[in-house]
């Protein structure tokens, strides 16, 4: 059954309060005709319905251009809950905590990488793990991993991974202080004590990529772009198995403590614990250390690609111009003040699938990009664009500050195995001048374009919208996937 649905605007959907029970406040679906008609095949719709049973939930329940069904939370879906009397559902926040993009701008354009690309992707898997399982370079004591997850970056720096100037295009300066290294269990710890400097498997890649239209010239300056065919490289991961048993953790604890708390969820897999309460502070502390994880396990993924670029081109990154554009969380919970019904209110906004898009002014935007907007980064598929975005003043009042994350998934992965032979879709990118290295076959078929919804109407949708404006769209050349 799909629930009801109305069309209250261009791109904008809405499914009633009154459609269940315990909804709390309508769901509001952003989507064009199209994508919503995807989002129809699946559970998306029934999901964002059920997210707007949240306790303290303001507003409306959120599904963005690119949602899919996810676990609990459709991905794609927000979620903003009162800071004080919500609840906070570690399903929102997804098992891949800080799934997330960096991207790196280069002085190298496209000519000066095509001869030596297939060297450069085979330099960037050998030095960046790939897979399921795959150990990093870097091996950590318990005792250095609670470093870790306590200081994030600013830990990998003061090792001499990275340069310190990084860390101010990193959201939260990829060193958030709310971490809490007591709060993540010796299982969790264990599963991510060999993994840092890891891309992992699924969706995960690094990509080198060249520009392929700019929209804006001023912002893209601003972000370090400044041509058409200048080379980028684009790289997606997140907190490995570390992540992953955190929410495992506390999804168990929350399931042995709802009927405690009093809680009633038209889904089991939205189980959530009232923020008030010791266990889901634990979790949010634990949740920022898996995000400092994440953020210390793209800065060394970095650092294995500019090394892969200085054996490759005998040259230092820093003259090659190997500056970090931006990184930005995907799957994340932030404790964040918006204007709610003429109020001012503090709020826990909980992002599965979605980006922060602030626009100019808010003070959480690192200060060289303050006065422009935050930077978007989205991700296509590893066949076609992808886009970076600036955040815009609309998405404040629509989304809490929200973007779509990617292109969004279409076919399952065990449909797209049966359906994209892996030799056929390899020979299809190499056919268009793409080059790929995988970790392992199955991975290509599960990844392959056709497996994703179109980036092109996503973007187009978001822009429209007002969620975050175009800046850049690139292309993929070279890239290596878990």
């Amino acid at each position: 059954m799909v629930p009801p649905l109305r069309k209250i605007g261009s791109n904008v959907w809405e499914i009633p309060r009154d459609y269940k029970p315990c909804m709390k406040v309508p769901a509001r679906i952003f989507a064009s005709d199209s994508l919503m008609e995807k989002m129809r095949n699946d559970l998306t719709l029934e999901q964002v319905a059920n997210v707007a049973c949240l306790p303290g939930i303001y507003k409306y329940s959120i599904a963005l251009p690119d949602a899919h069904q996810g676990y609990g939370f459709p991905v794609g879906g927000v979620a903003a809950v009162d800071a004080s009397s919500g609840a906070i559902s570690p399903g929102g926040i997804g098992y891949d905590i800080n799934c997330g993009v960096r991207v790196l701008r280069t002085d190298l354009k496209i000519d000066d990488v095509k001869p030596k690309l297939r060297e450069l992707v085979d330099a960037i898997f050998k030095l960046a793990p790939a897979g399921v399982g795959e150990t990093g370079h870097v091996k950590l004591q318990v005792g250095e991993l609670d470093r870790v997850l306590n200081e994030g970056v600013a830990w990998a720096i003061g090792k001499g991974y990275g340069w310190s100037e990084d860390q101010e295009r990193i959201e939260q300066n990829g060193s958030w202080d709310y971490a809490d290294a007591s709060k993540v269990s010796q299982r969790a710890k264990e599963r991510g004590r060999g993994e840092l400097g890891t891309i992992g498997s699924g969706n995960h890649f690094i990509e080198v990529q060249a520009v392929e239209r700019i929209f804006d010239e001023k912002v893209a300056k601003a972000f370090g772009i400044d041509e058409v065919g200048q080379v980028l490289i684009m790289i997606h991961s997140g907190s490995r198995g570390l992540g992953h048993q955190v929410a495992t953790d506390y999804i168990r604890i929350a399931e042995g403590k709802i009927r405690q708390w009093g809680l009633v969820l038209p889904d089991r897999e939205l189980v959530s614990m009232p923020v008030n309460t010791r266990e889901a502070q634990d979790y949010l502390h634990a949740m920022a250390a898996a995000a400092n994880y994440a953020w210390t396990n793209r800065h060394l993924l970095m650092h294995w690609v500019r090394e892969a670029f200085r054996s490759v081109f005998n040259k230092d990154p820093d003259k090659l111009g190997m500056r970090v554009v931006y990184d930005v969380a995907h799957n994340i919970a932030k404790l964040e003040e918006h204007d709610v019904e003429g109020q001012r209110r503090s709020v826990w906004v909980h992002r599965k699938g979605a980006t922060r898009a602030f626009p100019a002014g808010r003070p959480e935007i690192p200060k060289v990009y303050r006065d422009i907007g935050q930077p978007v980064l989205i991700p296509g598929s590893m066949g076609t664009g992808s886009y970076i975005l600036v955040g815009a003043a609309t998405s404040m009042d629509l989304t809490f500050g929200t973007a779509p994350h990617g292109a969004g998934r279409q076919l399952s992965r065990s449909a797209a195995v049966r359906m994209l032979p892996p030799s056929k879709v390899k020979s299809a990118l190499e056919g268009r001048g793409i080059v790929v290295r995988s970790a392992e076959s199955e991975i290509i078929s599960e990844e392959a374009p056709e497996a994703y919804k179109d980036v092109d109407s996503v973007v187009e949708t978001a822009d429209a919208l007002g969620l975050a404006r175009k800046v850049v769209r690139t292309r993929p050349i070279g890239v290596v996937k878990g």
